[in-house]
């Protein structure tokens, strides 16, 4: 019988069956991979920047009309804005002390502090509404933001304006460059 004698040239060029195959990327192979993620990252990170400061604005706005729509409904039981006190909607002690600034998000303390919100006299805007001697007869609420100043400080009032602004703004007016929302 003729034994077949099984032939370990492929195509006439000895194979490298007995050593083994060298695995891993080369350093050029590699660089490409790392400038590659580079660009993503380069791209990616200020544009998931950008949409968490969109996020963290929105949620200020939302609060805002949250307290203007609690504002309201004050004055049609009372007739009045003045004594209105933000505990009404974010505390469950009625013999909590009167609430003068609104932290987001709620209850963040340090650096997680991204607005601090304050309710005003629209007539006198350096008294609370909570003072007794306010007038009672307007609101102004303010947004700040807070170690960003890329964001949107807020301001609106109970006479319909509603502008932001990323320089500041007081509780009469965004100054310039406002725009409204």
């Amino acid at each position: 019988m003729l034994q077949h004698k099984q032939n370990d040239d492929i195509g006439g060029v000895p194979s490298n069956r007995g050593y083994q195959d060298q695995v891993g990327f080369t350093l050029i192979e590699l660089m490409v991979v790392i400038f590659i993620l580079s660009i993503i990252a380069a791209v990616g990170i200020p544009s998931y920047q950008d949409q968490v400061r969109k996020g963290v604005a929105s949620s200020a706005e939302q609060e805002m009309q949250k307290i203007a729509e609690q504002l309201e409904r004050y004055k049609a039981k009372n007739f009045t804005y003045r004594k209105f006190d933000p505990n009404y909607i974010y505390s469950t002690d009625a013999n909590a002390p009167s609430l003068t600034e609104i932290i987001l998000p709620l209850n963040a303390t340090g650096s997680a502090i991204k607005y601090k919100i304050t309710i005003r006299d629209l007539q006198d805007t350096t008294k609370p509404l909570t003072d007794s001697s306010a007038a009672g007869r307007g609101w102004s609420i303010q947004a700040l933001a807070v170690n960003d100043p890329k964001n949107y400080n807020f301001l609106m009032t109970s006479q319909g304006l509603r502008c932001k602004n990323t320089s500041n703004i007081t509780y009469t007016s965004c100054g310039s460059n406002s725009s409204a929302w």
